[in-house]
């Protein structure tokens, strides 16, 4: 795995993904530390974290999109399909190459807040608190990315669906607030979710009798829901897509709340994406 780290991290400053990456992210961390601190003579480097999180969507697509789309297209990933490391290494050596990239560029803009300090007291704690939660959040955005990159060989769709997707997830709560919240509505919703799960499953297997078997499963458990606890499904589609609300998590640490459940989902949210991955490697592997 670490040799696919290495060959990752060269890759990114071999070419000028990495310093492209490197340079916005910075650039909008500049712009919105004078505009928020240095112009308003304000401590509150928090505001400024809180603030590039839409950036961050415009430049996790440059990050991600050419990790797996770049090897399909050269053909290169046959080699590393059909090579004795297992998929999980691989996903995961990918993955990390992204992260340490953007992590290196958050310890360069750690400067900022120590620029701070000569002018004043800041509040490290919250600063420190704010830092890992903004790297967490962009953990959970670069396992999204990186999952999309595996579904295509084109850089370009895969940097155009990523954003649509992580767009959709940024504006997630406002769609979520207009959503009906009857049992009518949770019951239909449910039916949809069951038949994605069992559709999902056969694109990874191509097995009709497990697809089948798993739609009559969820139907069976819907039924079953509704005979016992009908209000059950009173507000379903809003508590089942709160959980790609990714934004919402980031909260507590804009205003300073060091938290271990946004810790966890986060965590949890990108293990979830690469596994993903994973099973879409495994079915090009096999196919």
């Amino acid at each position: 795995m670490l040799a696919i780290i290495k060959k990752e991290l060269l890759t990114y400053f071999k070419s000028m993904t990495g310093y492209i990456f490197m340079a916005c992210l910075l650039f909008f961390v500049g712009l919105f530390f004078v505009l928020s601190n240095l112009m308003m003579a304000s401590p509150q480097y928090i505001d400024v974290l809180s603030n590039i999180t839409f950036v961050f969507l415009l430049v996790v697509p440059i990050l991600t999109m050419r990790l797996i789309a770049e090897e399909a297209r050269q053909k290169t990933d046959q080699l590393l399909l059909t090579s004795p490391l297992s998929l999980v290494k691989i996903v995961l050596g990918k993955y990390f190459g992204a992260v340490l990239v953007f992590l290196l560029t958050l310890i360069i803009s750690f400067i900022y807040p120590i620029i701070l300090t000569t002018m004043g007291s800041i509040n490290w704690g919250e600063i420190i608190g704010g830092y890992i939660g903004f790297f967490l959040f962009g953990c959970a955005l670069i396992a999204v990315g990186l999952f999309i990159s595996s579904t295509t060989e084109s850089q370009v769709i895969a940097a155009v669906v990523t954003f649509s997707a992580l767009l959709l997830l940024w504006f997630i709560d406002a769609i979520i607030n207009s959503l009906p919240t009857d049992r009518t509505s949770g019951m239909i919703f449910a039916a949809i979710l069951a038949a994605a799960i069992a559709f999902i499953f056969y694109m990874a297997t191509r097995n009709w009798y497990v697809s089948g078997g798993i739609l009559l499963a969820g139907v069976l458990a819907i039924a079953a829901g509704y005979i016992i606890k009908p209000s059950f499904y009173s507000g379903f589609i809003a508590r089942v897509l709160n959980w790609f609300s990714l934004l919402s998590r980031y909260d507590d640490f804009a205003m300073g709340i060091f938290s271990i459940s946004p810790i966890i989902y986060y965590i949890s949210f990108a293990g979830v994406f690469n596994f993903l991955t994973i099973r879409m490697l495994e079915k090009k592997r096999w196919s």
